[in-house]
């Protein structure tokens, strides 16, 4: 009998040891653009469409990490180490074997961000069409906000042995930008500048407004951020006209408007340049009195309405 219990006891011990070894066997996981595609799941087009849009995101942001003017060698390594998850073997094999017409990051500067999807298009149960602009950014955009030069890309993602993987990339010419944007959501705007401009440094300083009533003197009774956007061509040995943007509040521009501040020696006060629902966005007086190199440049930018007032992060 004793020897019996023992026998069932070691039997249920195999059992058991067994069963954890098919669990965890079965529960290694998927990429994470194809989830669930693995597992025999049946998929819904909305979820499918989900799958295919993750894939397209996470492609594009691998973008940057191939140099394709780097030497053959590496270009086709990297071009294996990054998008071997993405695509499938076919077009693998093809960019390897012509990488001048493989996908990538192309100069120094700009480089490949992101891309921002245009429309999505079900082409059959297995496959789908993707079209989209790649935004190429600088460090000044990638700080900022906004792009310094865009290229549209169209994808055809089809199922690959259960797994969605982008079987044919079509990469267009760059487009032209008559201008570039500075995006402050900070306090919200977005200010439109010419190419020219492109690699600008913004600075950001504050203003001082004093008192008006002769108890206070000149005592600074209201303060607020100023923006300076700077010129890529300014140096200290040849500075260029800034374009400033003051913040006020609209407390703060009120109490202006009614004088019980002032701000600098000037007889009139900031012109408005737009408001959102938090700030009141100004330029100030006589900002350009000294009439330095570009100020005419300056004075068009602002004629044009380049300011235009978003909302706030904060």
């Amino acid at each position: 009998m004793k020897k019996y219990l023992m026998g069932v006891i070691a039997l249920i011990l195999l059992l058991s040891f067994s069963l954890i070894g098919c669990s965890s066997k079965g529960s290694s996981s998927s990429p994470i653009s194809n989830e669930g595609q693995q597992k025999g799941e049946q998929q819904t087009p909305e979820s499918a469409e989900k799958v295919v849009t993750e894939l397209v995101m996470e492609f594009c942001q691998t973008l940057q990490k191939v140099s394709l003017s780097a030497s053959q060698e590496i270009v086709n390594k990297s071009i294996q180490e990054n998008y071997k998850d993405f695509v499938s073997p076919t077009l693998l094999s093809k960019w390897m074997k012509d990488t001048q017409n493989a996908p990538g990051r192309l100069t120094s500067s700009p480089w490949p961000d992101r891309i921002e999807l245009v429309s999505i298009e079900k082409l059959s149960n297995d496959a789908y069409k993707v079209k989209g602009e790649i935004m190429e950014v600088t460090s000044t955009e990638k700080a900022d906000g906004g792009f310094a030069a865009k290229r549209p890309i169209t994808l055809v993602v089809k199922k690959n042995n259960q797994l969605w993987l982008i079987d044919d990339v079509t990469i267009g010419a760059y487009e032209e930008i008559d201008n570039i944007v500075y995006q402050n959501s900070q306090y919200g705007f977005n200010f439109s500048l010419p190419v020219s401009w492109q690699d600008y440094k913004i600075v950001t300083e504050k203003w001082e407004g004093l008192a008006n009533s002769g108890s206070q003197g000149e005592k600074v009774v209201e303060t607020g951020p100023m923006i300076l956007i700077r010129h890529p061509e300014w140096t200290s040995q040849n500075q260029r006209q800034d374009i400033p943007v003051m913040v006020f509040t609209h407390s703060q521009w009120d109490t202006l408007q009614t004088e019980e501040f002032h701000i600098g020696a000037a007889p009139i006060g900031p012109s408005e340049l737009g408001r959102n629902s938090k700030y009141v966005f100004a330029l100030p007086a006589r900002y350009n009195f000294a009439f330095p190199t570009g100020y005419e440049e300056v004075e068009t930018i602002l004629n044009n309405q380049a300011l235009q007032p978003t909302e706030s992060v904060e």
